[in-house]
């Protein structure tokens, strides 16, 4: 290694200097400052001190110190901030806990003294981490020439050290980023890993994830039949597992340096992992939150469509897509539900050169442009090409529905709201709609294709919530069967269902043409049935209907496809 590639402790290492903006935007933490000048957001970073009023006070000079525990007004934070302040603090990070802005910025003011704010919800353990991978960041750029978190450009960079393609994956066996270097010899299932940026086994039951987990270093891993053996280190931040990089063995004369290489590497990988989940975490929040603003909250969407940079002069569709599994909490649920939003992100990518996607309550959403006469066709081939691509991230079959194109941001709730009902309307019929295999194939749509059965739905709903449907004669009908355990309602259901063609009748009931004139006589006599009353017939029919469609979609009542 040269002098750009040392680590920290290494003679030849170069530190860069660190200011206090540079460290707010590594750290994208949804931190707010309270006072931004020109003179505290330049002021230079060395570390980072978790704060305990208990604790011998000690030297804070160019730290960012947090606050732990400590509330806005309290004696204990005057305390604190007047000590920061005379120290040449960099910075002091509290939580609000309910205090006004504007109370925050004067106390800044008052000490001259950065002060970020981070939401109440945020967790101590996670910002101390990011705050030293910020503050450890310009000082990582020196090391590896390789930009904070670009996981792919950090592994062309392993791979060049140690002679070997690599690969960098995270705990759940998802590859976060892997080498290109052009020359360097691979094996099949490198080949389908980077393909389908996924481990074919999950970490937690591969031994040899977890011989690399047990391990202090770098260590080698036998290649059984034709797979290459692997070089593999354990990549941790503060105890914390991150991940772990694997290369493809360089050959016995130059494995010794490469593992010597992987093991210096450690710090830095740690480094460049944290920040990239840091940013993946906050770019993924981020997203999900603006899209969700957009579907719920149609008074601040036009702002959140700003935020994203969204262009809808055309209009939107909401598109809804999830995983038909009996259980979504175990780790191949989560696995496969991540998977399909990469699925998701990809195709629209490719379709629209955007996308705008975000997982929310077990659903995946995607915002589909729209623009003309065939936005239509656009929209059904997109979600039937990502319904095809289905069986490769589950063995479950794959749901997808389009909602009713949105002209206006502000009208992408409704939009949602058909794409939902139309996404439980296709996860009932998964359970009669086997494919050529035997088992369940995709079911994806728009929701004008289901619009009729969707409608007598609401209109079934309508008829419960105003009481109309009591004591009618359906109710007199079905408690009749009840007591009775008769089947006149199946009669008259077949007998609506042939248009009162009694031959029809007979064909679908398996019985004589007698026997059907009998049961519908009966059935007229004992309920006072006019059969041949239009308008009775009509409500009749529309009775049967809108139940049994209530009956099939109990699912209707659930707030998502997940179940």
């Amino acid at each position: 290694m040269d002098a750009k590639e040392r680590h920290p402790g290494e003679p030849g290492f170069q530190t860069a200097v660190v200011r206090l903006s540079d460290c707010i935007q590594l750290m994208q933490a949804d931190l707010v400052h309270a006072n931004p000048t020109p003179d505290n957001l330049g002021h230079p970073v060395s570390d980072v001190l978790m704060y305990d009023p208990m604790d011998e006070w000690t030297s804070v000079d160019g730290r960012i110190v947090l606050a732990v525990g400590l509330m806005c007004g309290s004696p204990d934070f005057d305390q604190l901030l007047h000590r920061a302040s005379n120290s040449n603090a960099a910075a002091v990070i509290v939580k609000a806990h309910g205090a006004p802005l504007e109370e925050l910025r004067s106390a800044a003011i008052r000490y001259d003294l950065a002060v970020l704010i981070a939401p109440d919800s945020a967790d101590w353990t996670r910002l101390v981490a990011l705050a030293r991978a910020s503050v450890m960041g310009a000082a990582v750029d020196s090391v590896s020439g390789v930009r904070l978190g670009d996981l792919y450009a950090f592994a062309n960079a392993a791979a060049s050290i140690t002679n070997g393609a690599a690969s960098i994956v995270d705990p759940l066996g998802r590859i976060l980023g892997y080498s290109t270097l052009p020359g360097q010899p691979i094996d099949e299932l490198r080949r389908v890993t980077t393909l389908s940026l996924q481990e074919i086994k999950p970490p937690a039951f591969d031994a040899d994830f977890k011989t690399v987990y047990a391990s202090g270093g770098a260590v080698l891993i036998p290649g059984i039949d034709e797979e290459m053996p692997r070089l593999a280190l354990a990549v941790r931040a503060s105890g914390e597992l991150l991940g772990s990089i694997w290369i493809i063995d360089p050959g016995e004369d130059k494995r010794e340096a490469a593992l010597e290489a992987l093991d210096r590497m450690a710090p830095l990988a740690g480094l460049h992992m944290l920040h990239a989940r840091s940013a993946s975490d906050f770019g993924e929040r981020r997203n999900g939150d603006l899209i969700r603003t957009l579907m719920e909250d149609p008074g601040h969407a036009p702002f959140a469509a700003a935020q994203l940079g969204l262009e809808s002069s055309g209009g939107l569709a909401v598109a809804a897509f999830s995983i038909v599994r009996a259980e979504t909490g175990s780790l191949e649920s989560v696995r496969e539900i991540h998977r399909l939003l990469h699925l998701v992100t990809t195709v629209c990518n490719v379709q629209f050169n955007t996308s705008h996607s975000a997982l929310i309550d077990s659903v995946v959403y995607a915002l589909l442009p729209s623009d003309g006469a065939t936005s239509r066709a656009i929209h059904r081939r997109v979600v039937q090409e990502i319904g095809a691509y289905g069986h490769t991230i589950s063995s479950y079959p794959l749901i997808a529905a389009v909602g009713g194109i949105a002209a206006r941001v502000e009208e992408l709730p409704g939009s949602r709201s058909e794409a939902l009902q139309t996404l439980q309307y296709l996860l009932h019929q998964q359970s009669t709609k086997p494919d050529a295999a035997g088992g369940p194939a995709p079911s994806v749509g728009l929701f004008e294709d289901y619009r009729i059965p969707l409608n007598l739905l609401k209109i079934g709903t309508f008829i419960s919530e105003s009481g109309f449907a009591e004591l009618d004669d359906i109710a007199k009908i079905q408690a009749y069967d009840a007591e009775q355990q008769t089947d006149y309602l199946d009669t008259l259901r077949s007998y609506m269902a042939s248009n009162g063609n009694i031959s029809a009748m007979a064909a679908r009931l398996h019985v004589h043409n007698n026997t059907v004139r009998y049961r519908i006589s009966r059935l007229a006599k004992d309920f006072d049935l006019d059969l041949d009353d239009p308008q009775k017939r009509l409500w009749l029919w529309l009775r049967l209907t809108t139940m049994d469609l209530a009956v099939e979609a109990e699912w209707a009542a659930a707030p998502t496809a997940s179940k």
